[in-house]
């Protein structure tokens, strides 16, 4: 089976949060839209699925769940990064959202804008331009 055929693409992103409504309010700011939204008594856990365009966001709440150890060089998933058209277009509009957007720095391997935000619990996102 060669590479190609193992893997389709990603399914969906897992965030774990300290404050469920608060994470929803921040990932309503960067459009995602709830799809399916469970209380999972069982764990006293909600599980909210939320998508934008072809990207799944699993955010779920559970009891005191531990801190990140650091940001971001602690071992283990460093970053989301999204594709965007216009790094500086998109940063504007989140500041208008009232997301605390990272100056914008250009990648010195490939000539691109780029910049961070933090989820509610320091999640870094990158927003990478993905044109030419």
């Amino acid at each position: 089976m060669g590479v190609g055929s193992l893997l389709l693409g990603i399914h969906h992103i897992a965030i774990i949060c300290s404050d469920y409504e608060l994470s929803k309010q921040f990932y309503n700011k960067l459009d995602f839209v709830i799809i399916d939204e469970n209380w999972r008594a069982e764990k006293q856990s909600w599980k909210c699925d939320l998508r934008h365009g072809p990207v799944q966001i699993e955010l779920f709440s559970f009891p005191m769940p531990p801190n990140r150890p650091t940001r971001p060089e602690a071992c283990g998933l460093r970053h989301v990064a999204f594709s965007v058209d216009s790094v500086e277009a998109t940063a504007r509009l989140l500041r208008a959202r009232g997301v605390d957007v990272e100056p914008i720095r250009i990648d010195p391997h490939t000539g691109r804008s780029f910049t961070f935000v933090a989820d509610p619990d320091g999640l870094p996102i990158e927003f990478y331009e993905d044109r030419v």
